[in-house]
């Protein structure tokens, strides 16, 4: 080795060096969801099915039985979302659908939403909740419930309170996944 490799380079002054380049900002749009996003809406889904317990299905999800939800969505002009950036990959999905699957409560509706992993944290959630509730109101939707983890899931439970949802129970040990119980903390709002 030379002489000088041993010596300790000369750093500028922190005020003196260049600012790091600028992280392009999280730029997305919402829009209704297409047959096409099927694979990629899997996609995000089966990242939870996997690797979280916000959803108790421990299977992944088939193209065809997305495909049946969606089209059953479709029928009853229930509102499916999808957020994608300026290259047109997905990052989030929201949907309403009947709740508990009965078609004749279908003015009342479970909500769900879930993001990309590359996509949490930046407020797409936010935006997804607020785009949803809009477009639930205005296909005459009356009741919204979200029924969600009561582990790991504090932020979201917070962000729909912040919507104006209310606590209206809890259920304990009702989900087994990943070798524990889980329980769900359910939630409604009044769409007026």
């Amino acid at each position: 080795m030379l002489e000088e490799e041993y010596e300790q380079r000369r750093q500028l002054p922190i005020h003196l060096r260049p600012a790091p380049p600028a992280e392009p900002g999280f730029e997305y749009t919402i829009r209704p969801a297409t047959a096409a996003d099927l694979p990629n809406i899997r996609e995000i889904y089966n990242h939870y099915v996997l690797n979280s317990s916000v959803t108790f299905d421990e299977k992944p999800l088939t193209l065809l039985a997305l495909g049946k939800k969606f089209a059953a969505s479709e029928k009853l002009a229930m509102p499916y979302l999808v957020a994608e950036n300026p290259r047109g990959n997905l990052l989030g999905v929201a949907w309403v659908f009947p709740w508990q699957g009965n078609t004749a409560a279908r003015r009342v509706v479970e909500l769900s939403i879930y993001l990309g992993p590359a996509a949490t944290g930046k407020g797409l959630g936010k935006a997804l909740l607020e785009k949803l509730l809009d477009d639930a109101k205005d296909s005459g939707i009356r009741e919204v419930i979200a029924v969600i983890a009561d582990r790991g899931a504090d932020a979201s439970i917070q962000m729909h309170k912040k919507f104006g949802f209310k606590e209206i129970g809890r259920m304990g040990k009702v989900g087994y996944k990943f070798d524990r119980w889980l329980g769900t903390v359910m939630l409604q709002k009044r769409l007026k």
